[in-house]
């Protein structure tokens, strides 16, 4: 299926690394999301009874994002890939991205993050 729906540049202040003040302070992440999901009823009707609401995909990716400190991006990653699989069932495959273009590297950098892909069973 080619059909997908995206939102990116997502912003939201979390506490998830590694190092204490991390979690105490807290930093910006973005979150990038692309959705797979067929938008022919949608194309034909024009209801958003027949896709998928963005500001509802956002709701369930901010609140998933906030629900805990992660320690690890790939885990924040996860629990927003398995939430969104959860929540929309039309949502055949989900690819977030998380940036962490404050993350504390000993190097110049423009961003850092991870890129997870999940399908949701066949």
């Amino acid at each position: 299926m080619s059909d997908r729906i995206f939102l990116t540049g997502l912003l939201v202040h979390a506490h998830h690394g590694l190092l204490s003040h991390e979690s105490e302070v807290g930093q910006r992440f973005v979150i990038d999301l692309d959705l797979a999901l067929d938008l022919s009823a949608a194309a034909a009707s024009d209801h958003l009874a027949d896709t998928v609401s963005y500001a509802d995909v956002a709701a369930v990716t901010v609140r998933t994002f906030k629900a805990r400190n992660f320690k690890l991006l790939e885990a924040a990653a996860g629990a927003v890939a398995d939430a969104i699989l959860s929540a929309f069932p039309p949502i055949t495959a989900v690819t977030v991205t998380v940036h962490k273009p404050h993350a504390p590297i000993a190097a110049i950098f423009d961003d850092v993050g991870v890129v997870m892909t999940r399908r949701r069973p066949a």
